[in-house]
């Protein structure tokens, strides 16, 4: 068990940086830095007031120190090159790939006048240090996020130069090294862009308020509020994984982070009480995956839809949140058919946690979190603000914590409370910066491509794209899915989305709209947001699915295949709100009527995961399955069924009595079933 937890726990320490055993003053060095960056955030969201391209700049320049001076440049060198991949130490390369890469990309701050000025006709110095942040930033996001992104800003890279020798039908005329530097390195159309913009001004203080929990131990509260609400019901253990999982998903745009949290304390609970290990595995990572998509932070990706939408961030909660929870509520669904199927008990009373003694003992926790949603959700401001002032608010948490526990022990120490508060916050804010490297170099990576696609390119890729649909909607949707699938195999969801909306998100909406079928950008962004989360656990590459297995001690392809098919009911959805808008809320500004979309959405959900799974009250028979999928279909989309019955749009809603009477029609013929049976 312990050389599998290992293995999660180096999974996680990859995707944050944490490779190397650092000597005492490297470590004090890294820290250092990781508390300056923070420090460096969190002003800048109360008094400092600095350019957006410079914010961005020092934004990415702290990553890369970080990452150059914690990752090596291979895990599992030849010998002739052990010297280089030393985990140990930071050898003297890679100090100066750190110092480089800094002023590299710093460079854009430095002389933000001169390149103004020279704009488009850059000297020699701009080339220099354009070429050197290119070649930096792409090495340092390999040796974080692994080989996929790199290449693909390689391949685009090449495409740009190489355009005018395609063949015709891929023909592009190409740009030259100036114009391309310009374009990527010395402006904001490329590495500084929108989603490193983002990444600076946003995401940061939210994956710092998440770290920050973390240390504090919200996680451990998490699990055992669930377990103590939800341990004794059937497949109990699996229930309370899925909460604990939504509930750190709120603060969490990992989902390694989310099973290396939760999965330590569920996954042997669920094996405890019967769940096979492979099931009990995917189960965490269909959990820990879905985390992104709860409102109201949804990771970092949700706040660049929000940039490219163009709408207040709210916005896209409002639109992700019916999604979200129907998404959850059938995976809630799955492990009741798991464990009904596999006549699975929950745990007993003494071997769950008190409620009221726990929720006594980490109440607190809830108090930064309840303040963000209400700042973002009710006093509507700005996602950073709201971040600030949650993070200052659970600063103020943490030191009343270390206080309570110095009067709970008897020693009544405040030097003791004040050092273990500081402790605690220091941890916090190193997490935080850790955390970010991979999110930060992701970002700015996918802007070399965003950046290309702006050349010209763009409308290569759309007649691509059309060719390969042939006009058809729904092959392009395909298309798009398995697209973001496959990318997302190699790189983390919020670069998967960047790539994919920039290249597939307008063709969506204007194919749709050349064949009378509107279709919001909303939609297209949230479509591939969806896909990019669901490659997490795809196999055979999916990260979360190794980090789960470790844990659980079960085969990680089958685990990926596994949670794969339990995010089946996941996949649809994407297709559905894409057909029917109502799901995303979008015009809907009713909440009875709000409430009734995501109700019957709810129904659609359970219907689709009874099919696949291949129960419901007992085991489906063979004409159960399509029958179920038409009611799901129905209540996922009404409309329909209006022409076929020759009905008007007034009478969309009405058809939910149909999809529901469908539905009633296979719970009566179960029960009738399951009562002969027991004869």
């Amino acid at each position: 068990m312990a050389r599998h937890m290992k293995t999660a726990e180096e999974i996680l320490k990859e995707e944050t940086g944490e490779v190397r055993s650092l000597r005492p003053f490297e470590s004090y060095l890294v820290s250092i830095i990781a508390i300056a960056w923070a420090l460096f955030q969190l002003s800048l969201a109360s008094f400092l007031i600095i350019d957006g391209t410079k914010t961005r700049a020092i934004h990415l320049a702290f990553a890369m120190a970080i990452l150059f001076l914690s990752m090596p440049i291979v895990k599992r060198p030849p010998k002739f090159l052990e010297y280089f991949a030393s985990v140990d130490k930071v050898p003297i390369n890679d100090y100066i790939f750190a110092i480089v890469g800094a002023c590299a990309a710093l460079y854009i701050a430095v002389d933000a006048t001169g390149l103004a000025y020279r704009a488009g006709f850059p000297i020699t110095r701009d080339i220099v240090f354009g070429f050197a942040t290119v070649i930096l930033l792409l090495e340092a996001t390999r040796r974080s996020i692994g080989p996929a992104l790199t290449i693909i800003a390689l391949f685009f890279t090449a495409y740009a130069f190489l355009g005018p020798h395609m063949p015709a039908f891929m023909a592009f005329k190409g740009v030259s090294l100036n114009k391309y530097l310009n374009q990527i390195s010395l402006s904001t159309e490329g590495i500084y862009g929108i989603p490193l913009g983002v990444s600076a001004s946003i995401v940061y203080l939210f994956v710092l308020l998440g770290s920050m929990l973390d240390k504090a131990g919200a996680g451990k509260f998490f699990i055992d509020m669930s377990l103590s609400l939800l341990g004794r019901f059937k497949g109990g253990p699996a229930k309370a994984a899925i909460v604990a999982s939504g509930l750190t998903g709120l603060v969490s745009g990992s989902s390694i982070a989310n099973i290396v949290t939760t999965g330590t304390f569920t996954i042997p609970l669920m094996k405890k009480v019967g769940y096979p290990a492979t099931k009990a595995a995917a189960t965490e990572v269909a959990a820990s995956t879905d985390g992104q998509l709860m409102p109201p932070i949804m990771g970092a990706a949700a706040f660049i839809i929000a940039e490219y939408v163009n709408v207040p961030y709210i916005e896209v909660v409002k639109a992700a949140a019916v999604p979200a929870f129907v998404s959850y509520f059938a995976l809630f669904y799955v492990t009741h058919l798991e464990a009904s199927k596999l006549g699975m008990r929950g745990l007993t009373k003494e071997e769950c946690p008190k409620f009221f003694e726990t929720l006594k003992n980490g109440i607190h926790y809830l108090i930064p979190i309840c303040t963000l949603v209400y700042e973002l959700v009710v006093a509507r401001h700005s996602p950073e603000k709201a971040a600030y002032n949650a993070v200052l608010i659970l600063a103020v948490i943490i030191v009343y914590q270390e206080i309570k526990k110095q009067f709970v022990s008897g020693e009544k120490d405040f030097k003791v409370a004040a050092k273990n508060s500081v402790k605690v916050i220091t941890q916090g804010l190193i997490g935080g910066s850790r955390n970010m490297v991979s999110v930060a170099l992701a970002t700015a990576s996918a802007g070399i491509i965003v950046g290309v696609v702006g050349m010209g390119i763009g409308g290569m890729i759309t007649q691509i794209v059309e060719t390969l649909a042939n006009g058809n909607i729904f092959l392009l949707l395909l298309i798009t899915a398995i697209a973001s699938l496959l990318l997302g195999m190699g790189l983390p969801t919020t670069a998967t989305y960047i790539v994919m909306a920039s290249l597939t998100a307008p063709i969506i909406v204007n194919l749709g709209a050349s064949y009378g079928f509107f279709i919001p950008l909303m939609a297209a962004h949230l479509f591939c947001f969806y896909f990019g989360i669901l490659a997490d656990d795809t196999p055979p590459v999916g990260l979360a699915s190794y980090a789960a297995a470790a844990i659980a001690d079960s085969p990680p392809i089958a685990t990926g295949i596994q949670g794969f098919l339990y995010d089946l009911r996941t996949a649809v959805i994407p297709f559905m709100f894409v057909f029917n808008t109502d799901l995303i809320l979008h015009e809907i500004n009713s909440w009875p009527l709000g409430i009734l979309i995501f109700v019957m959405a709810c129904f659609a959900a359970f219907a689709f995961t009874a099919a696949i799974q291949g129960w419901f009250i007992i085991k489906t028979s063979f004409w159960e399955i399509p029958l179920l999928l038409v009611t799901a279909f129905v209540l996922f989309r009404p409309g329909t069924l209006l022409p076929i019955l020759g009905l008007g749009p007034d009478m969309k809603y009405y058809m939910y009595i149909i999809g529901m009477g469908f539905f009633g029609l296979i719970i009566l013929e179960q029960m009738f079933r399951a009562k002969l049976a027991k004869k």
